[in-house]
């Protein structure tokens, strides 16, 4: 499936910002299950990719003028191997157990986490556990932000795509298992849920496994990702800071449509 992205957010600021910095994570990379045919970034200034600390397509967008408005731009199409179950990496999964604020599990996850999995630790022990934390956190828009942790939405029963996603790295990385925070894209008909998206990835059998809590799917095939990390904050699309500015509105505007694949003869 070839999927075409366009996604621009947009700051407005109360009054000019003296300076400002932005970490962009809004590159995809070729892997197993994704061939990026064409990328674009349309930003202020130009600004040289990098890698950070996860292997993410890191840009730094500073500006040290004043404004009063940001806009940034992500337009692209990327094939997706509809097939593909998981994808392999040389990498270290051994850092993915590591605790964050945003993931650290409460006695409750714990427990849940226990009585789904048992003794358990392999493919359908985190199906399980997928399943029943979609169940349990019911999605809800506006209920939950940046800032709530795994243990407070498992402990609301509400939610959404990124509290799904920390609470199921919570319970996995309780059991031992390496998980890691995926933010990307999702191709989906459904209009309650956006087109920006995340999900997890848990290390089994040498290989990196996705499980979309929000839709209970195991099989990435319109999924784009994008960036990886311990949890949101890691791997959010942009995330900055600021002198100056005053209040702030966002506005973001994601579309993420299918392209018909023609096959070559």
């Amino acid at each position: 499936m070839r999927l075409s992205i366009s996604h621009d957010t947009t700051y407005q600021y109360d009054e000019q910002v003296r300076s400002s910095i932005q970490y962009l994570r809004i590159t995809p990379q070729q892997s197993e299950r994704q061939q990026v045919i064409n990328w674009e970034l349309n930003l202020p200034r130009p600004v040289r990719a990098q890698r950070d600390p996860y292997g993410n397509i890191l840009h730094v967008l500073t500006v040290d003028v004043p404004h009063d408005n940001i806009v940034i731009g992500a337009h692209g199409q990327v094939d997706i191997d509809e097939n593909c179950e998981f994808e392999h990496e040389s990498q270290s999964a051994l850092p993915f157990l590591r605790v964050t604020r945003l993931t650290e599990p409460s006695q409750a996850l714990r427990e849940f986490a226990s009585i789904q999995c048992k003794t358990r630790r392999d493919r359908t022990a985190m199906i399980d556990l997928m399943q029943a934390l979609n169940a349990h956190i019911r999605y809800e828009k506006g209920v939950t932000s940046t800032e709530t942790s795994a243990a407070d939405a498992f402990a609301a029963g509400r939610g959404v795509c990124q509290d799904h996603t920390h609470a199921f790295l919570a319970c996995a990385r309780s059991l031992g298992v390496p998980s890691r925070y995926v933010s990307g894209y999702l191709y989906t008909d459904d209009s309650d849920h956006l087109a920006s998206h995340a999900w997890a990835e848990a290390w089994l059998d040498d290989a990196w496994y996705s499980f979309d809590i929000t839709n209970n799917l195991t099989l990435p095939e319109r999924h784009l990702k994008l960036a990886v990390g311990l949890d949101y904050l890691d791997a959010c699309p942009v995330r900055g800071m600021r002198r100056g500015g005053g209040g702030e509105q966002m506005h973001a505007h994601v579309d993420v449509s299918s392209m018909f694949m023609v096959q070559a003869q």
